[in-house]
């Protein structure tokens, strides 16, 4: 516990001025950023341009009577010419959305939302322009294709752009020096996400607190470096850029001290943790009512571009896989049939998005007198209440263990995919009873759709433990980002037809 007087000397540490402190030790930092922003200047123009000119041999050079084959075909020179005109123009309004920030680019599909939003924008403008400027036709084709091309040229460019960078992150470059403030459960779990410096581009070098001990490790080789009264020379010694204050764990005197020292600092960005982070996933909007800055918590996990391609992804998938599903599923439902007493399907009633309950289907693999078969092992029966899985489970059928073993049992899952229900990819589906054992976390499982594979499918599946399950679900959802899902499909394929690992 802080005295009173280590208070008011925090509430009196002399403000610092870093303009000359981090100009040289920041200077590498500040060129590789600004080598990285003319080159994507660099690579826009040239994405830009091949929008214009595919769109050019598409319309004109490939006659497809779509794109208004009866207008008539100007020469390349006229539209390089107005396209020489219009790049500048495009890289303008990149500018302004903030394409071209520090903060915003590298933002995954944030960042493909601005480059839509700013090519739409773009393209209005030359729409405007060739209607009040009659000198000015330009092919309709042309135009609508220009709008879809220079979009995927440039967001193309920038997928590639990001993985040289994360790559780079790899060998020590656009790696920036952070130093978080608190050291409570959200500091720690703020530090465990930032490891992941090819993601995040932070490198924690240290918390700062006034209730654990210097020296003290609190992840994986980040320790204390001091208190509050030590963090100018924490910083200057550092040569920290990003300071982040963890605000469940510092009081607001702290945090006017903090900002009082880096708020205005040049060479050092303040950020404050909202002090949900252990708590709530889904996204967090700063929103001013009445000039009062408040936090809006966002209902779903998933929103906007994000949530349009999980959909995407989802369906495409559910539909492509009904052609093996439907008759895969008939010749499933005769077995079964042959094999045991008992309805074809299995409805087991799961917790969904906003906490509403749904029935997931799966194809029955146990014997429809399981609860008395359970209760000739009470041994059994203890293990499946403290564990939630049974490796030998004597309520299973014959043709259970196998439709288990290839997960064939939980073909009729694509329908509640169909239905909205669920996702192909996303955390482990629980019934209401379980939510207990996410204590807290229980409410960030609700804020996306349950998925037929995920994290603990492609780790083990029922050999992962349940805490460890429960962490990897937390993972996928803090986490979540198209190109996970599309990796944990990737792996659930061999996972489930070759190592069989977890299959019980």
């Amino acid at each position: 516990m802080r005295t009173a007087v280590q208070k008011s000397k925090a509430r009196i540490l002399p403000k610092i001025d870093f303009r000359v402190e981090h100009d040289i030790l920041n200077r590498s930092r500040s060129q590789q950023w600004g080598w990285l922003t003319a080159g994507m200047v660099m690579l826009d123009m040239l994405m830009i341009a091949a929008g214009f000119i595919l769109a050019y041999v598409v319309r004109f050079s490939l006659n497809i009577p779509i794109f208004f084959s009866g207008e008539e075909m100007p020469t390349i020179s006229f539209y390089l010419t107005v396209g020489s005109l219009l790049i500048p123009l495009w890289i303008g309004i990149f500018a302004m959305a903030g394409l071209y920030s520090r903060q915003k680019i590298l933002g995954g599909t944030r960042e493909y939302a601005l480059i839509f939003n700013s090519t739409t924008i773009a393209m209005f403008f030359v729409i405007t322009v060739n209607f009040l400027v009659p000198q000015f036709i330009l092919a309709r084709g042309w135009l609508l294709l220009t709008w879809v091309f220079v979009f995927f040229f440039v967001a193309v460019g920038r997928f590639c752009l990001r993985r040289v960078i994360y790559w780079l992150r790899t060998k020590g470059l656009f790696i920036t020096p952070a130093l978080i403030i608190g050291a409570n459960e959200e500091a720690r779990l703020l530090a465990e996400q930032f490891l992941n410096k090819r993601a995040s581009g932070l490198n924690v070098v240290g918390f700062i607190s006034d209730s654990v001990p210097a020296g003290t490790e609190l992840v994986r080789g980040i320790n204390v470096l001091g208190s509050i009264e030590d963090i100018l020379a924490i910083s200057r010694e550092k040569n920290v850029e990003e300071v982040i204050v963890t605000a469940s764990d510092v009081s607001s005197q702290d945090v006017v001290t903090v900002f009082r020292q880096f708020g205005m600092a040049e060479g050092v960005t303040l950020r404050l943790s909202s002090g949900l982070y252990e708590i709530i996933t889904t996204g967090l909007e700063v929103q001013e009512l009445a000039s009062v800055p408040l936090v809006r918590v966002n209902r779903f996990r998933l929103t906007g571009l994000d949530q349009v391609m999980k959909v995407i992804l989802d369906y495409s998938i559910a539909l492509a896989a009904l052609v093996i599903v439907l008759p895969l599923s008939v010749l499933l439902t005769i077995l079964i049939k042959i094999d045991s007493k008992g309805p074809v399907f299995h409805r087991r009633r799961v917790m969904g998005v906003n906490g509403r309950s749904f029935d997931a289907f799966k194809f029955r693999t146990m014997h429809v007198n399981g609860d008395e078969i359970l209760d000739a092992h009470p041994e059994l029966k203890e293990e499946l209440a403290r564990e939630h899985k049974l490796k030998n489970d004597p309520r299973i059928t014959r043709l259970g263990r196998i439709l288990r073993k290839l997960s064939l049992d939980e073909l009729p899952q694509v329908f509640n995919v169909l239905r909205g229900e669920m996702s192909i990819v996303g955390p482990r589906m629980i019934s209401p009873e379980e939510m207990e054992n996410y204590q807290q976390l229980g409410m960030n499982l609700l804020t996306v759709k349950p998925g037929i594979t995920g994290l603990w499918q492609v780790s083990g599946r029922s050999d992962v433990s349940y805490e460890e399950r429960v962490r990897m679900d937390m993972y996928y959802i803090r986490n979540w980002n198209i190109w996970l899902d599309l990796q944990i499909i990737l792996r659930t394929i061999p996972a489930v037809l070759i190592s069989h690992r977890g299959a019980y």
